[in-house]
């Protein structure tokens, strides 16, 4: 199986519930946020439309991330799902720099909300994602692996039900069907994430 996930934006409100709970699940320290809200708007006074855009690693088919790690730290599992082995991790942000979504993020330092000292919760998560390394979302890949039927946080948070999670193959079939589209489909990295365009008044 490859995976994917397909995102409504007709559906979405941008509430960025899927970021704060990407972040609730994995811990992230400050500045690394695995998973945002992008909101466009289109139009002037008083005719005005709003389109959020739920941002995440897009699990890219031809990941330009992989192609520039001079350590083969950024890599492709079967499952097709982009990932980040942080002990081969050198942190030379050259896959940050190679990804035209902006879905990476570094590590500057070790401290968490309050600085040095860390909370209970910072010290269980924190060493998954040691100084000096990026970080980046993964398709929530430990409950896949864990086999114990959860969804990916941010499908699980969404109010709305804008997010699918699920065969790749699928998803994209539904998103043909209804004229869905890949973000920055000319970058030829053939993403996993299909959007479902805003139609107004369909």
């Amino acid at each position: 199986m490859t995976y994917g996930m397909l995102i409504d934006l007709k559906k979405c409100i941008g509430c960025h519930a899927c970021a704060v709970a990407c972040k609730e699940a994995h811990g992230t320290p400050p500045k690394v946020t695995r998973a945002h809200v992008e909101i466009e708007y289109v139009g002037s006074y008083p005719d005005v439309r709003m389109t959020a855009y739920p941002m995440l690693c897009m699990h890219c088919e031809n990941a330009p991330c992989v192609e520039v790690c001079p350590t083969g730290a950024s890599f492709k599992r079967e499952d097709g799902i982009v990932a980040i082995n942080k002990d081969e991790c050198i942190g030379c942000k050259s896959c940050m720099s190679a990804c035209p979504y902006g879905a990476r993020y570094y590590r500057e330092d070790e401290n968490g909300y309050f600085g040095e000292t860390l909370n209970e919760y910072e010290e269980v998560m924190y060493p998954t994602m040691p100084k000096g390394t990026v970080d980046k979302c993964t398709f929530c890949a430990d409950r896949i692996d864990a086999g114990d039927g959860r969804v990916q946080a941010c499908v699980a948070a969404c109010p709305a039900g804008a997010r699918v999670f699920g065969e790749l193959d699928d998803l994209r079939s539904q998103a043909e069907a209804a004229e869905g589209f890949q973000l920055l489909s000319e970058e030829g990295t053939n993403p996993s994430v299909w959007y479902l365009p805003k139609k107004v008044n369909a």
